[in-house]
């Protein structure tokens, strides 16, 4: 049986205090399973990136209870890499040294980034390969198109090898072609890594074909409407897209973010 990383009981949150507060999310139930790839839809400021600032301990709950690893959420997460649509990469950092950046904030590696950082550069080099990097080490971030900036940008989420992997639109800036591509590559290293993934996204096909669970949440405040179990075979190619079995989750899912709830 999976194990359960996170845990969410009847959690709630709001921005600001008092009579001015503004509850973002309200009576969340959700888990998530060790290895496990969820993606939450759902309109705009319905909580989505809320529920992501939760879980990695950047915002507290209002109320109820969360917890991953088995340990209340009291803070920052370690444990966590983060990654969202725009890449951020520092202008002024080549592409490598972009991706170790994390090293220097992060212990226990921040300890060691001087004297091993050789060892980490050799890491933060087969993170590029792996995403189809190869070459473009020493390339700073204007040097690079907006594909590889995000394909930079999760290596450098990944390089302190996180439990949970957080993607917030990493790919809504992209073009189509761009951005389904960059599906393959993260799918790949999702099924490489085993690392749990949680993915906020406005795109319906890229939550199918990525997840195997997708959260639908409502108007705000932000409630999960429905939970929708992907049983389609992986690994996935593109071709999948085309069926009528992705279709008809896809409509589905559209058909409740649609609705009134």
């Amino acid at each position: 049986m999976a194990e359960t990383l996170v845990e969410l009981d009847n959690i709630s949150m709001a921005y600001g205090d008092g009579e001015t507060a503004v509850r973002a999310i309200e009576d969340v139930t959700l888990s998530i399973q060790k290895g496990e790839f969820i993606a939450v839809v759902g309109p705009s400021g319905c909580g989505k990136s809320s529920l992501m600032k939760l879980i990695s301990g950047l915002h507290p709950p209002l109320s109820g209870r969360l917890a991953v690893e088995g340990k209340p959420v009291n803070g920052p997460l370690k444990s966590v890499g983060m990654a969202f649509q725009a890449s951020n990469l520092l202008p002024w950092r080549n592409c490598v040294d972009n991706i170790l950046l994390p090293l220097e904030i992060v212990q226990p590696y921040r300890k060691n980034i001087s004297s091993q950082r050789a060892k980490y550069k050799e890491k933060a080099v087969k993170l590029l390969d792996s995403v189809g990097l190869a070459g473009f080490t020493e390339k700073f971030p204007w040097e690079l198109s907006g594909g590889m900036q995000q394909r930079a940008s999760i290596c450098r989420a990944l390089i302190h090898e996180p439990e949970i992997l957080m993607l917030d639109e990493p790919f809504g800036a992209l073009d189509a072609f761009t951005r389904e591509e960059l599906w393959c590559a993260l799918r790949d290293i999702q099924q490489e890594r085993q690392v749990t993934v949680m993915l906020v996204t406005h795109d319906l096909r890229e939550a199918v074909f990525l997840a195997d669970t997708v959260y639908v949440m409502s108007n705000r405040p932000g409630r999960v409407v429905k939970k929708c179990p992907v049983n389609l075979p992986r690994p996935r190619d593109l071709e999948i897209t085309y069926g009528k079995e992705f279709q008809e989750i896809v409509y589905e899912l559209r058909s409740m973010i649609g609705g009134k709830h």
